[in-house]
Parts: C-alpha cells; structure tokens; sequence
C-alpha cells in the first residue's frame, strides 16, 4: 500500500515558498551577472562596496553592504533553517528513524562524496580549504527544479529531497562553525554561549514574548561577530533555544517561522544573489576552471552529489537500515541527487569564508553556478521522464 503522507500547514507553506524562491532565484542571478558584465558594471559592484553603520567607542559597526548582508540578513535565513531543522527533528520527517533514515544517509553520502571530490583535486595546496564549497545543497534552486516537474514526480520524492537539503544545511552549518573560524577569541565566545544559556532558561521558565529572545539574540549576534565563529551560528542557536512546545499555532517558534517565511524567500535570499552573483567575465573565465579548486568545485557538484546520495541510499536499504518508499523508485533517487548537486547559496556563502582572494572567489562563483546548472539540469531531464512498467514493478 502506498504510504500517505500528513504534510503539516507550515511544511507546505515552507515547500511552495522555497520552490516559487528558486524560480526567483535563478531570474536575479541572470540580472545581476547581466548587470555586472553592462556598462553599469563598476557602480553596481561598488555600490555593495559602500560603507553604512557607525562606530562608538569600542563598539565597531561600519562594514560595506555586502558585509551587512552575508553577516547580517543572512544571519536571518540561518534563523529560519534552524527553525524547520528543529520542527522537522521533532514532529517532521526527521522524528522518527523510519521516515529520517533514508534522507539522513543520502545526506551524509551527499555530504562525504563531494567532500573528496574536491580534497583529491586540492589536497595540500592552498585551495583546500574550499573543500567545504561543494557539500550542501540549495533548498530553493532543487525545490524549484521540483515544481517545474509538477506531478510527475511523487509528494515523498519532494519530502525526501527537502529533508535530506535540510540535514545538509545542518551538516553545512557544522561544518562552518568547526572549519571556518578565524582569529577565535574566547572571550567574546563565552559571553555569545552565556546568552544562550540565558535564552535556554527563559525557555525552561515559559518565557513566550518574543522580545524576550530577540533582543538579547541581537547582544548574542554581535558576541559571535566578535569570536571569530561566524556570526550566522547566532540564528541557529537563537532558532533552538525558541519555546517550541507541540509546535502548535500559538507556539513562539511556529510564528516566528510563518513570519519569516516569505520574507527570507522574496527578499533576503535575493538580495543576497544581488550582492554575490554580479560576477565579471573576463577574457580569461574560461581558463579558470581548469583551475584544480574549479575542477574540485565542479566535480563535487556533478559527480559527487548524485554518487553519494544514490550510494549512501543504495546502500542503506541494502543492509536493511533503511526502506525505499513505495511511490519512490531508483531512478527517482539518481535524478535527485542530481538535483543535490545545486548548491549555489550554501556554496557560495562557504566560498567568501574559504577565500579572500577576489580573483579565487570569481573563478569558485562561476564554478558553483556551471556544477549546479549542469547537476540541475540532468537531475531535471533523469525525472522527467514517466516511470515505465518494468521501473513500476515491486521487484524494480
């Protein structure tokens, strides 16, 4: 018997407002690459150069605008992936080991894979530490590719692949906090963690005010700044440490999450395209991807992702850890570890904290945007086309 599947309210809005992203997505980034290579090309890469904030005292807060987004408004699209990681580990997909099984290994094969894809190209040279860019997969680019296949492809395929986006997003967030963090300072570090652990009692107490969380969220913001971790972590562990209860409607973290939906999918996520995408074609582009961080970037996308997660899947229900649904086949499985292969906004966010040299970030970007264009692509044409009787027989 097929197995139907329950969506919740919030994980239907969450899966309409991520598809209908990617679409937006793909329009801004055309734009801006547009943009960037017109007559319009300097002022609008300068204009993301333009200094905003102020300083008092000690206390420094004036940063370009590109700055302000990747540390600042991003800090806010990490908020919301925090908040449907912590539904989905309770009563999503990823609740119980029957349903979260199957997406956890495909993740993890989908996160190993690519990995060393790019070690093998870069290991020892200065470009390893890129080797975190290919890893994670862009929830809105693959859930986009997803709705443009309407019904041809079943409702479990979409949950598969979102969860399994989602335990990449966690495995992306790990990998930042332990393998992009510079000039650590202890200091501001503890002070970030003593705010947690603040919001974690005012949470125990039954504290629901959001106020209550955000203000000292902010404090705990700049902490991180300071620490040398990456300043995004702060909307992970603000996401966790929000009174989540049974998840209802009324429940601090169901609202907030329904708030920020449509916001971080129509407005800061493009604004982040805008500020990261407007790349200049030079003469030599070209020439750039036989770079081995290029090659190492675009081998993890196209080859590593859809081996690890078809692998990792394989192998799992192979040794019986886990069950293939029954509306999915294997071929399903293939075209969306293809589709995995988008990484995109994860990709490039872990591109600026792997790089600071312009001419290494242009050549990661093209590469990011070539794998996952590629990868999309013949994920796209794999589940396009309709499941034959021999695929559809139980014995498949």
């Amino acid at each position: 018997m097929i197995r139907k599947h329950k969506l919740t309210k919030l994980f239907v809005e969450f899966l309409n407002s991520e598809q209908a992203s990617g679409i937006l997505l793909l329009f801004c980034t055309l734009i801006s690459i547009l943009i960037a290579n017109s007559i319009f090309g300097k002022a609008f890469l300068h204009f993301w150069q333009i200094e905003v904030g102020f300083e008092l005292g000690g206390l420094h807060l004036k940063h370009g605008l590109e700055y302000w987004v990747n540390d600042g408004l991003m800090t806010i699209f990490f908020l919301l992936i925090g908040l449907e990681i912590e539904r989905e580990l309770y009563i999503g997909e990823l609740s119980d080991w029957k349903s979260a099984s199957l997406p956890i290994f495909a993740a993890l094969g989908g996160m190993a894979a690519p990995a060393l894809f790019h070690f093998l190209f870069n290991h020892g040279s200065v470009t390893q530490s890129g080797t975190g860019i290919p890893v994670a997969t862009d929830i809105a680019f693959a859930l986009g590719a997803l709705a443009l296949l309407g019904k041809k492809v079943p409702v479990s395929l979409k949950i598969f692949l979102t969860a399994l986006a989602i335990i990449d997003d966690l495995g992306a967030i790990l990998i930042i906090a332990l393998f992009y963090t510079s000039d650590f300072s202890l200091w501001y570090f503890l002070l970030a963690v003593g705010i947690y652990g603040g919001l974690l009692i005012l949470n125990r107490r039954g504290v629901k005010g959001l106020a209550f969380y955000l203000v000292p969220g902010v404090v705990m913001w700049y902490f991180m700044l300071k620490s040398g971790v990456h300043a995004t972590l702060a909307g992970v562990l603000l996401a966790f440490a929000l009174p989540f209860e049974n998840g209802a409607k009324d429940s601090t973290s169901y609202r907030l999450q329904h708030f920020l939906h449509k916001p971080v999918a129509f407005l800061i996520v493009p604004i982040f395209v805008f500020a990261n995408t407007g790349i200049r074609l030079d003469s030599n582009w070209l020439a750039g991807l036989r770079a081995s961080n290029s090659l190492g970037i675009l081998a993890g996308l196209i080859f590593g992702k859809p081996l690890g997660i078809f692998g990792a899947s394989f192998l799992a229900v192979k040794f019986g850890l886990s069950q293939l649904p029954a509306e999915i086949r294997w071929r399903q499985i293939l075209g969306a570890g293809f589709l995995g292969g988008i990484g995109f906004t994860m990709s490039i966010f872990i591109t600026l904290l792997a790089f600071n040299d312009p001419g290494l970030i242009q050549s990661s970007k093209i590469s990011i945007l070539l794998g996952s264009l590629c990868a999309g692509g013949v994920g796209y044409l794999i589940l396009s086309r309709p499941i034959s009787k021999v695929e559809a027989s139980p014995e498949f």
